[in-house]
């Protein structure tokens, strides 16, 4: 069970997440090449969290769920002991295929450099129908934590603020105007309704550890669809900066 001040800090952090979403526009100096070394900073906090905090969170939660007695059990062993790393494969799997869709659908019509919108609205939902669902799934978890403790909500809020940032920069190429428009606003509500469903909605401990892993995975796949592509000219030193910068606070707390 949360504290007061914890669950002020998630109500308050929630906000400033979505806030994040409506103003990430208004970032104009970001949308530069060579890529911003903002983006490329938000990069590597975002991968350090998953990998300093969350993977050994999931790796012992994982240990423990092989060695428990509960009605997981029934499951067959091989699945139990990966069970939490097959979420984050999933988690993985589905953001890149999300990714390809709207990808393919773009070169389909021909408009990868030109008009304010880069693709139809079916596809245009698709895609921020699966960001909004990920979205949903960060508020909920600023109320179910693997910790808990307010050391443990501020920094994943700050990872995940400086993740969304670069997600906003990457979802305002695909879709320009529409973004802008309709989509960071989709994305600010969810971010909103997440948070309503958790308090609203517990669900046992093996759930979150899931929901955490899966979410693992699309962090590490949408950092790496925003910093790989040669075009956009990344830069390691920042990328670099960004991760071993984050490190030290979450290896201290």
């Amino acid at each position: 069970m949360m504290g007061m001040a914890t669950e002020l800090a998630a109500v308050l952090l929630a906000i400033a997440l979505a806030v994040v979403h409506v103003g990430a526009g208004w970032l104009r100096f970001l949308q530069t090449v060579p890529r911003s070394v903002w983006l490329s900073i938000g990069s590597g906090v975002s991968v350090a969290y998953v990998f300093v905090h969350l993977l050994p969170e999931i790796t012992a939660r994982q240990a423990q769920l092989v060695e428990s007695a509960d009605r997981f059990t029934s499951l067959p062993l091989s699945t139990r002991e990966h069970l939490l790393f097959l979420a984050v494969l999933l988690g993985f799997g589905a953001y890149y295929g999300v990714e390809l869709f709207a990808n393919r659908a773009k070169r389909e019509n021909g408009q990868e450099t030109t008009g304010s919108r880069l693709a139809g609205p079916s596809v245009f939902w698709v895609h921020i129908g699966a960001f909004a669902a990920y979205n949903l799934l960060i508020g909920y978890l600023l109320v179910h934590r693997e910790r808990p403790g307010l050391g443990n909500v501020l920094l994943y809020a700050t990872a995940m603020g400086m993740h969304f940032v670069v997600n906003d920069h990457g979802l305002r190429d695909h879709h320009r105007d529409t973004y802008d428009d309709v989509g960071r606003w989709v994305l600010a509500v969810a971010i909103l309704l997440g948070l309503i469903v958790g308090y609203a909605v517990a669900v046992p401990e093996l759930i979150v550890s899931l929901l955490f892993a899966f979410l693992a995975g699309g962090i590490v796949l949408n950092v790496i669809k925003e910093e790989l592509p040669e075009e956009r000219q990344s830069r390691f030193a920042a990328f670099a900066a960004g991760v071993g910068g984050y490190t030290i606070p979450l290896l201290a707390l």
